[in-house]
């Protein structure tokens, strides 16, 4: 079994802000799984069977930067390790439309991230980083991420979001090596 978490803020007001396209990355794995959420340790989950492997999809319910809470509760409920997740967030130094899988690393300033470091003792997770591209000049970062996307953005981010969901079904089954070299070098 393996754990998909998707990093976002609870709530209408957050619902399509930038911070959130990890919750919607989730929402359309689920979907494309036939799968439906119900509530779970300090989140929604949803459980699913992809290619083979029996699979929680998550988003918490804990604001983004408590998001360490939930991950750890259902990492425990669950018996997995740290291995067996992959973190699906936000970032600010892709561009929109690029993807980047890690294996491990610092939280690079995302406080999600760094929320679930913090409750697990550990950065030896994967993490799917979702381009939404750096604010206009005198735009403040921190009312970047909690705004829409732009209209060009939202006409591109179906494509966006399934082309997460393939990076995360490849890492289900083929691993994050075979998904990095896939998935990092190219861009919707």
């Amino acid at each position: 079994m393996k754990l998909i978490v998707g990093l976002g803020n609870p709530g209408l007001f957050y619902r399509n802000s930038r911070h959130n396209i990890g919750f919607q990355a989730v929402k359309s794995l689920a979907k494309k799984s036939k799968s439906a959420f119900k509530k779970d340790v300090f989140s929604l989950s949803s459980k699913a069977k992809i290619r083979g492997e029996g699979v929680v999809i998550a988003m918490p319910l804990t604001f983004m930067n408590l998001s360490g809470q939930a991950v750890a509760g259902l990492l425990d409920k669950y018996g997995l390790g740290p291995g067996r997740l992959l973190v699906v967030c936000d970032d600010m130094d892709l561009d929109f439309g690029r993807l980047k899988l890690r294996l491990s690393g610092s939280s690079a300033g995302h406080r999600g991230i760094q929320s679930v470091i913090d409750c697990l003792a550990s950065e030896a997770f994967s993490r799917l980083r979702m381009g939404i591209g750096r604010p206009p000049a005198g735009r403040e970062p921190s009312k970047f991420v909690l705004s829409a996307f732009s209209g060009g953005e939202k006409r591109k981010l179906k494509k966006v979001l399934d082309y997460a969901c393939e990076a995360c079904v490849s890492w289900i089954e083929e691993g994050s090596e075979k998904t990095m070299s896939e998935f990092n070098r190219k861009s919707v």
